[in-house]
């Protein structure tokens, strides 16, 4: 079976600044896939990429066995994407907005109209159905956008910090449908600052640094991979930490006044 995302020296600069730095990346079908790194280490960047958003300076994408650069379309209508700055239609409502995302990927009227009003439900957005998109709340555009990300049953999801300002409750309606997308087999490629969750939800991670692949594999495999004097397991912040060379607790000690 073929990766559901993979890349080969992957490689985008901007002028003389390389961001991203062939990365070879290998997703399996099925898996909840974290992509991690520190601010400005190339995580929005390769995520463009992957979704078409981006070209590529050099190296290669396939997306579900298809060529990226060679068969856009069939890869596009495959996927589902919540990109960092979301961009959404302010001016239409809810449902207005997951109609028109869903006739955009083919579905016909009835089947778009349907999936919007089990979609709205889901998220808990149906109760104020004339409300335009502009008007909603941070926590309800995300919510939004991650519908209209699914509304057309992609194979594949690509999530840029979906849970950035987003309270418990609608992060917990957000995981129980990511959940779902697995158990039926899709493949969720997922960046987050916040680790815990990542720790929660993914089988798999990658970590890039500086636009650098410095670490790929399952969380056992990585745990595997650092040494320990204890025998506590590590979790994932320590994981990280250890392998970007992080130190929490040193830019706290250089404030003298909080000494």
């Amino acid at each position: 079976m073929s990766p559901a995302i993979e890349t080969q020296s992957l490689t985008r600069t901007f002028g003389a600044f390389t961001a991203v730095n062939a990365i070879n990346l290998t997703v399996a079908p099925g898996q909840f896939f974290g992509f991690l790194g520190p601010n400005g280490a190339g995580k929005s960047t390769t995520i463009k990429m992957l979704t078409g958003l981006l070209a590529p300076t050099s190296g290669s994408i396939r997306i579900l066995g298809h060529d990226l650069t060679a068969n856009p379309v069939e890869v596009k209508q495959q996927i589902g994407v919540v990109p960092e700055g979301m961009a959404l239609f302010g001016r239409l409502t809810g449902r207005e907005y997951l109609e028109f995302v869903g006739r955009m990927y083919g579905l016909g009227r009835d089947v778009s109209a349907q999936r919007a009003d089990e979609l709205l439900d889901f998220m808990h957005l149906a109760d104020e159905p004339k409300k335009l998109v502009a008007d909603y709340s941070h926590g309800m555009q995300k919510k939004i956008a991650l519908a209209a990300a699914v509304i057309h049953g992609p194979r594949v999801l690509f999530l840029d910090e979906p849970f950035e300002g987003v309270d418990a409750i609608a992060a917990g309606t957000l995981k129980a449908m990511l959940q779902h997308m697995i158990t039926r087999g899709a493949t969720i490629f997922l960046t987050s600052h916040v680790l815990e969750i990542v720790e929660r939800l993914c089988s798999h991670v990658a970590i890039i640094h500086q636009g650098a692949l410095v670490a790929q594999g399952s969380l056992e495999e990585l745990r595997s991979g650092i040494q320990t004097a204890g025998t506590e397991k590590l979790t994932l912040e320590q994981i990280f930490l250890s392998i970007v060379g992080g130190d929490a607790q040193s830019s706290v000690s250089e404030l003298s006044w909080l000494a």
